[in-house]
């Protein structure tokens, strides 16, 4: 069926209720508009579904929604696991709580039992709940840091972590084979409950995740020392994350948290951001405001679902707060309970650190000062909670903290994916242990750049959007695998890691050497002097993204070589 086709039976059959009629209505002889509704479903990928809101096939709505869920409740009844139920969270975006209810009254209807929470929930404790409850599943209806426009869907399978291979090609071939709307199921929510496969879930789940957290932390005597001493300005950006990190910093002993009063209720317009996304400088503006006005020693922001943390600390000697990246942050908090707890003999045996492919090499002196093995994984951070199920099933390491350079971390194991509010509780008490040290968080960053290097990474990213985008990515990187380039101006490619043959070859010799990771479309190369740059299309936007990496012997020698590297890079891809 073309689009226009779909169009017109979005329209006319009874199926589809008046309000989305009326909204395509009111598109009728707009063909752009009508084509970029209708010319495909909209992609269940590997991490579930993300669109903008709206009427068509390839828009979140309702719809889509129940549709996807039908492929979803096929995949669960054959693997056995209606019993086991689906846990069900949602943020604060518009129409989060309807879909996460499409989603639970479909499930409900196809006899599995769901557990929806009472109101907005961060990403991370429904990561936490899938295990708490054994469920065979979980969902989550969230966009993370896209625009206000758009919603998403992502699933967990039961050991808390995003579904990856072979199981999410399992659930994206049944989602796939649903054709036919009318083939879907669903169900009143009141019979749903009364038949005891709707179940809401809430303050017991939330007490359960909180004694998770705290269990994270090393010294509770320097935050009960520090309490007094110690100011934090946060903001949720309006997302999930208002509640959680308010409530686990009050019981930790902190005194002095400035929520940003504009920011601190859920909002799915954002109203006061560009964009709710805390890599975005200009989603600090009120929070920085604020922490010049409170004289704050650390700001912080978490996404709207509460999975990705950004921070700023403040420089005594300029008294102006500096802004960290994913990676720093990330490094921060892994040397500080590295260190510290081999320090006070909590180390695990076998301890490991797991970082992505393109999360700073900083990672790699860091884990060798304290003997901590190193292991990298795919970008994703489902890859990594799939490595924490691994080392438990075959006991050969445990985890201790896992980070990916997009500002997303996890210390312990309560959860499988990356854990924004733990990352928040884990910063603050980095910062009480510096403060009770007489500095800052900036000063203890530039004690690692001494100690291990001045690493620095960027980001450049090619946005094709419309129905050619996808195929001028491929064909660009069909271009770099044909040709791969050898030079980026003075630097060298010593060795290119394809992860889609799985292939390491060294350029100097021709060597070649398994990579050790699953397939995927993604191209690495190291140079030399320390440095990377790894292409990578975007699995969930129009995007190619290209990471790079260098290392300084000062923080202006490490920009300058990073400016340079993103530059030469601009030159090879043309």
């Amino acid at each position: 069926m073309g689009y226009m086709e779909e169009y017109r039976f979005w329209r006319e059959d009874p199926y589809f209720d008046q309000k989305t009629k009326d909204e395509l209505a009111a598109i009728e002889g707009n063909e752009a508009e009508i084509e970029d509704r209708f010319y495909r479903e909209l992609e269940f990928g590997t991490g579930g579904l993300r669109g903008v809101i709206g009427a068509g096939t390839n828009r979140m709505n309702v719809y889509t929604v129940r549709k996807a869920t039908q492929g979803l409740a096929n995949d669960i009844i054959k693997q056995g696991g209606q019993k086991k139920g689906v846990a069900i969270a949602y943020d604060s975006r518009f129409m989060s709580p309807e879909f996460a209810d499409e989603a639970a009254l479909c499930l409900a209807a196809n006899g599995i039992r769901t557990y929806v929470f009472d109101e907005l929930r961060p990403t991370p404790e429904l990561s936490f709940a899938v295990r708490l409850l054994g469920c065979i599943a979980g969902i989550v209806v969230t966009a993370s840091h896209n625009p206000p426009e758009y919603n998403g869907y992502k699933v967990y399978w039961e050991d808390g972590a995003q579904v990856t291979s072979p199981r999410d090609k399992e659930i994206i071939a049944e989602v796939k084979a649903v054709k036919d709307y009318h083939s879907v199921k669903t169900m009143p929510k009141e019979k749903a409950v009364k038949e005891g496969l709707y179940q809401v879930i809430g303050s017991e789940i939330d007490d359960a995740y909180m004694e998770e957290l705290k269990k994270q932390i090393i010294h509770p005597e320097v935050i009960r020392e520090m309490a007094d001493d110690i100011r934090i300005v946060y903001t949720p950006l309006h997302g999930t994350g208002n509640k959680p990190v308010r409530r686990v910093l009050s019981e930790l002993g902190f005194k002095h948290v400035y929520v940003v009063p504009e920011q601190e209720l859920p909002d799915p317009a954002f109203t006061t951001l560009e964009y709710p996304n805390p890599e975005d400088p200009k989603a600090f503006t009120l929070a920085l405001k604020l922490a010049k006005e409170k004289k704050a020693d650390i700001v912080m922001a978490t996404d709207p679902d509460a999975d990705r943390l950004g921070i700023y600390a403040l420089d005594t000697k300029t008294g102006e707060y500096v802004p960290f990246t994913g990676n720093m942050s990330g490094m921060l908090i892994a040397e500080y309970i590295l260190r510290e707890r081999r320090a006070t003999g909590t180390m695990p045996e076998d301890p490991a650190l797991v970082k992505t492919i393109v999360t700073t090499n900083m990672a790699k002196p860091i884990a060798a000062e304290y003997d901590v093995e190193l292991f990298e994984v795919l970008t994703g951070f489902k890859y990594i909670g799939e490595l924490i199920k691994r080392f438990e099933q075959t006991g050969s390491n445990h985890y201790v903290f896992g980070l990916e350079e997009s500002y997303g971390c996890l210390a312990g194991t309560h959860a499988r994916d990356k854990d924004a509010v733990v990352a928040v509780m884990c910063l603050c008490e980095a910062a009480a242990w510096c403060k009770k040290h007489g500095k800052t968080l900036w000063d203890q960053m530039l004690e690692l750049y001494e100690k291990y290097g001045y690493y620095k990474e960027s980001l450049y990213t090619i946005t094709l959007k419309g129905i050619d985008g996808s195929r001028q990515i491929a064909e660009m990187m069909d271009r770099l695998r044909k040709n791969p380039p050898v030079r980026f101006g003075g630097l060298e490619a010593v060795r290119i890691r394809d992860y889609a043959s799985g292939v390491i070859r060294e350029l100097a010799t021709g060597k070649e050497s398994p990579t050790g990771l699953p397939g995927s479309n993604v191209l690495y190369f190291e140079l030399t002097d320390d440095a990377w740059c790894c292409a990578r299309p975007s699995g969930t936007e129009p995007k190619i993204k290209f990471y790079m990496g260098v290392k300084g012997n000062s923080l202006e020698d490490a920009a300058e070589k990073n400016e340079k590297l993103t530059e030469e890079l601009k030159a090879v891809i043309g």
